[in-house]
């Protein structure tokens, strides 16, 4: 039995609490916040789970054997440094942290200890992301483009910019489902909160192949739109998490060019038509309709007991960082590319 800590009980940590209360396996026994009237709560839903404002106090027991944190992003280095040092497997809300130097220290801290240090990317763990990337690898053929819009009214941060709010979302996801790594990123956005972050924000991501990825992130839009469109040389994706069911719809959709064209110096007006169109069947493959935070957390408890590696590792959780460290550099410098180093590509 793997003793578990949530450390946060905001607006994430009662999803925490209710599915590790539910894991076979996993043995829920503390709950830790700094507000006394949230961990009220607590004590009437899970009257056998010890409640704390103090984070000391849930390391000090010798049988907690991991922690979950969610709590505001700024405080997830030092709380998970901390419960690393204490010898602690920590799963840590995203962006793992608040800076790229800040998640390699805690990758190296992991590391150094032989711990399991896994990042909240929930949504690799759906089934339609999973069935995203099974596509990709299989029927898409060569990627052209990976456009994505998150857009919604609200909920305003005032520690992060919607890049960091939204846009981590996305990339968590490109991460998983793209075999290549950007390898530079240029990004636009305003403010329209004076004193605030930014609240619309355009991400650009540039690989070496001929990809390119959109991410649009929106606060101040009239509806909630949720949609991610994949194209390639044989296939199209169009993914979208509002959907009740079809979540995912497969095109069989594309250009086909003529390869026996004339050269260019002997091309005449009517040789434009060499490129053509294809149109074939739209299909909905069936999803595993498992809740996402159930499978993650699921995993996290064997990674912790069997000492192997989540899907959404320390490593996914610092490249997802850069790029967002990047991105808030080119806003800074009027939407500037900037290059990206040491993009690392899983094995």
């Amino acid at each position: 039995m793997i003793g578990v800590a949530v450390v946060g009980y905001g607006y994430w940590g009662p999803n925490l609490v209710r599915n590790l209360w539910e894991l076979p396996g996993a043995e829920l026994r503390w709950v830790c916040d700094l507000r006394t009237e949230r961990l009220a709560g607590v004590r009437t839903r899970y009257p056998s789970v010890n409640i704390t404002e103090d984070f000391d106090e849930v390391l000090a027991d010798p049988k907690v054997d991991a922690v979950a944190i969610s709590t505001p992003v700024a405080s997830h280095f030092p709380l998970a440094m901390k419960a690393l040092q204490a010898g602690k497997h920590v799963l840590v809300e995203k962006p793992m942290a608040a800076s790229a130097e800040k998640a390699r220290r805690m990758v190296d801290e992991a590391d150094k200890r032989n711990l399991v240090l896994a990042v909240d990317h929930t949504f690799v763990h759906t089934g339609a992301i999973r069935k995203m990337r099974e596509l990709i690898d299989t029927e898409v053929g060569d990627l052209y483009y990976y456009d994505s819009v998150r857009i919604n009214l609200g909920l305003f941060q005032s520690d992060v910019s919607v890049l960091w709010d939204l846009a981590v979302h996305d990339l968590s996801i490109m991460d998983y489902v793209l075999q290549e790594r950007p390898v530079a990123v240029s990004a636009t956005g305003s403010s329209h909160l004076t004193g605030k972050p930014e609240d619309i924000a355009y991400l650009t991501l540039h690989y070496q192949s001929n990809l390119i990825a959109h991410v649009h992130v929106n606060w101040l839009a009239p509806v909630k739109v949720r949609r991610t469109l994949v194209g390639g040389s044989r296939k199209m994706i169009v993914y979208d998490d509002l959907e009740p069911s079809e979540k995912i719809k497969v095109y069989d959709k594309g250009i086909v060019v003529d390869t026996n064209a004339p050269s260019p110096s002997r091309r005449k007006k009517e040789d434009q038509l060499r490129v053509g169109y294809r149109t074939g069947d739209m299909w909905a493959p069936q999803l595993d309709l498992s809740e996402a935070l159930a499978v993650e957390l699921r995993e996290f408890v064997s990674c912790v007991e069997h000492g192997t590696t989540p899907i959404a590792d320390a490593q996914a959780g610092l490249r997802v960082v850069s790029i967002l460290e990047a991105a808030s550099q080119s806003l800074a410098r009027g939407g500037r590319m900037v290059e990206l180093e040491g993009m690392k590509c899983p094995a």
